[in-house]
């Protein structure tokens, strides 16, 4: 079964092959980047709008400095955010989603809400 739109194989159809069970998948690296801890929460925050770093960071309590570098920077290299460095001093640098980066996050959001909707009974099942 193929997206109507793009032509690309579904996931449940490339499940049944093992492509992203594959070691060798490139598509893990782009899984492990939207799906850590610091992706979802970037990604969803710049489904607001346009971040400065230290925004960012501000309103992500706990993440460092070097993760949140490093986060931003895959995101980037995966097409999804895109870094705007204006030539001022002290340095001004922004971050907003591409076009790619709006789909996924969309994608991202519908599961960190399933999370927060379900927490409770996830708790319940954590206490037993």
């Amino acid at each position: 079964m193929r997206d109507l739109t793009t032509g690309v194989r579904l996931l449940s159809e490339q499940q049944r092959d093992g492509d992203l069970f594959s070691a060798r998948c490139p598509s893990r690296d782009v899984l492990k980047h939207v799906t850590s801890r610091w992706g979802v929460l970037i990604l969803i925050a710049l489904q607001r709008g346009t971040h400065r770093f230290s925004e960012l960071r501000r309103k992500m309590g706990g993440v460092s400095e070097k993760m949140l570098a490093q986060t931003l920077q895959w995101l980037e290299a995966d097409g999804f955010v895109v870094r705007h460095a204006y030539p001022v001093v002290p340095p001004h640098v922004e971050y907003t989603l591409t076009p790619l980066g709006v789909e996924i996050a969309e994608k991202v959001e519908a599961l960190a809400d399933w999370i927060e909707i379900n927490l409770p009974r996830v708790e319940a099942s954590r206490s037993q």
